[in-house]
């Protein structure tokens, strides 16, 4: 079954669950008519459908190699890359100044959906360079505005972001990538990255590397690093590609999937590098890269579980096995199982996409609006998003697998390289864990006030929905009272108590958020809409409360297990 763009879910989301038409309603999106949104939405679905969805299979079976330091990206990638790069999909949401569309993220985010759907591997690499951009668009002087965003936006040059090193995994603040200055305002860059994304190609002019480091008299820890621009092409006085930079790919990880994606590690020797931001606070700047991409990654696990469920109907509705209940000799997708897991990962997908496009919108209306109510909702939002999204996107990868039975765990299917695919999507851009402790850490340092205001939505729009839908309504309403409880009892702990639940405490939010947004579907939309919403307030909902109990169970079982228990 080839890949299918699923525009009407994403116009019916944007219309009727997530309000998109608030953030038409500003003076900075206001071109961001019905009329744009659904022509932006079928240009882009036609790409995905034609350009991307054949390289899928291309880019597992013919991976990324090095060859005399020159990375060989698989067949086929290089001209569509091009085709992304002429349709003005790298700087959709960029600023027009140098040359983006300056549309909403909300759009960017269902294109990103749908290119990952299609070929994650590529869709990686527009990621990395979207997330530069804005880095740069809110860090960078405007010296280095003008030489990198015009080039970056219209994909003659690409982006990546450098912070994992071999000692220093989760732990940035442990590197130890020198920047040394040079005295004519740039620095010498040395050290070593690892599982760099897209680190190199053979398609684009020049490769773009912000570079975590510290300086000289950089303190310890992350309060003491700094923030690169390390090209590797040192761009010359008209902004052009100059000199070759003393940097190298070492080498590329052979990975579980995303074969057609060369991870790269990396080398600098004394290469040329320019300060991004303030000195020491490099952070904060590649804070906005990784925040921006953890949106995007957790989108990628909602577009790989849409590729995966298709294809997985796809074979549900050829495949005859067995006596069927409907017709007696007819396709497995009339077995009442198949149809529960066929079910439940379409449900599982809608309610995770209008997560991650409700966060899309609550970042595009802090952009156009600055108020502060909008970015608590978007930095609450965005653990969610990202841990959630990826992890359904593995759920629904290895249920698809499973619809396929034995012929999902034999390769010639392409059922298994969904799941080979996304799961490294909970371990990159911040683990799921740490996504967690995030979300009950960082995101709850304001009482819980954000949350509890997204609380009283779920149970305003429970009881608008009480007359027509009272069974379901009913349901929403206590979950979201449950979870308002068990967060009132989480601000009141310490940290180690918080963070023994946390994982169980996003996964209970978003199963709550995910109800919401199916609620809604469901009063707004047709029979099809109710029934899936059904599927997922009666089947899926009901984990939220033995998630609430384990999120309030604390650390101290846990502890209990010594080193040497566990290891008996």
């Amino acid at each position: 079954m080839p890949y299918r763009a699923p525009i009407p879910d994403f116009a019916f989301i944007l219309d009727h669950v997530v309000a998109f038409d608030q953030v038409r309603q500003t003076e900075r999106f206001s071109e961001a008519t019905p009329e744009t949104t659904r022509a932006i939405l079928t240009e882009a679905g036609k790409l995905c459908e034609t350009v991307l969805a054949p390289l899928q299979r291309v880019g597992d079976q013919n991976p990324a190699r090095l060859e005399n330091g020159v990375v060989r990206t698989s067949p086929g990638f290089a001209q569509a890359f091009a085709a992304m790069a002429e349709g003005g999909w790298l700087g959709m949401a960029a600023d027009p100044e140098y040359g983006g569309l300056g549309l909403p993220q909300t759009l960017a985010t269902a294109v990103n959906d749908m290119m990952s759907s299609a070929c994650l591997a590529l869709q990686l690499s527009p990621l990395m360079t979207q997330g530069q951009i804005e880095a740069l668009e809110n860090h960078a002087d405007e010296t280095l505005k003008t030489c990198y965003l015009p080039k970056l936006i219209s994909g003659q040059w690409c982006g990546t972001m450098n912070l994992t090193e071999p000692q220093a995994g989760s732990d940035v603040g442990a590197l130890r990538t020198k920047a040394d200055p040079n005295g004519d305002g740039t620095y010498a860059i040395t050290g070593q990255k690892i599982y760099i994304s897209w680190g190199d190609n053979d398609f684009t002019e020049n490769v773009c590397h912000l570079v975590l480091a510290r300086l000289p008299d950089g303190a310890a820890g992350t309060r003491g690093i700094s923030l690169f621009m390390v090209p590797k092409h040192i761009p010359d006085a008209q902004g052009n590609p100059g000199t070759r930079n003393a940097l190298r790919v070492v080498s590329l990880e052979h990975k579980m999937g995303l074969h057609g994606s060369p991870t790269a590690v990396m080398e600098y020797d004394r290469a040329t590098g320019w300060l991004v931001g303030e000195a020491h606070q490099g952070m904060a700047a590649m804070f906005t890269m990784m925040n921006n991409a953890r949106v995007g990654v957790g989108v990628q696990g909602i577009g790989v579980a849409e590729g995966a469920f298709q294809h997985a109907l796809g074979y549900a509705l050829d495949r005859k096995q067995g006596k069927t209940p409907l017709t007696g000799a007819g396709a497995i997708v009339e077995h009442a199982d198949v149809r529960r897991a066929l079910s439940v990962m379409k449900a599982e997908i809608f309610a995770a996409r209008a997560i991650a496009l409700a966060n899309s919108v609550a970042i595009d209306m802090a952009r156009a609006t600055g108020a502060e109510e909008w970015q608590s909702r978007a930095a609450l939002l965005t653990p969610i998003t990202k841990a959630h999204g990826t992890d359904i996107g593995c759920e629904v990868a290895s249920a698809g697998m499973q619809v396929h039975g034995g012929m999902g765990f034999i390769e010639e299917t392409g059922a298994a390289q969904y799941l080979r695919d996304v799961r490294v999507t909970t371990i990159y851009e911040g683990t799921n864990g740490i996504q967690a402790m995030d979300l009950v850490g960082r995101k709850m340092m304001d009482g819980g006030e954000a949350a509890f205001r997204l609380l009283q939505e779920v149970e305003d729009g429970a009881e608008a929905a009480r007359e027509s839908l009272p069974d379901l309504a009913e349901q929403v309403w206590q979950a979201a009272e449950s979870l308002r409880e068990a967060t009132e009892w989480l601000v009141a702990q310490d940290m180690q108590d918080r963070f023994a639940g946390a994982t169980a405490y996003l996964r209970a939010f978003a199963r709550i958020l995910g109800a919401h947004y199916h609620l809604k579907a469901a009063l707004a939309g047709d029979a099809r809409r109710r029934a899936l919403a059904e599927v997922f307030i009666t089947r899926v909902l009901p984990e939220h409360v033995g998630l609430l109990a384990q999120a309030r169970a604390g650390a101290a079982s846990l502890y209990a297990l010594s080193d040497e228990d566990l290891a008996a």
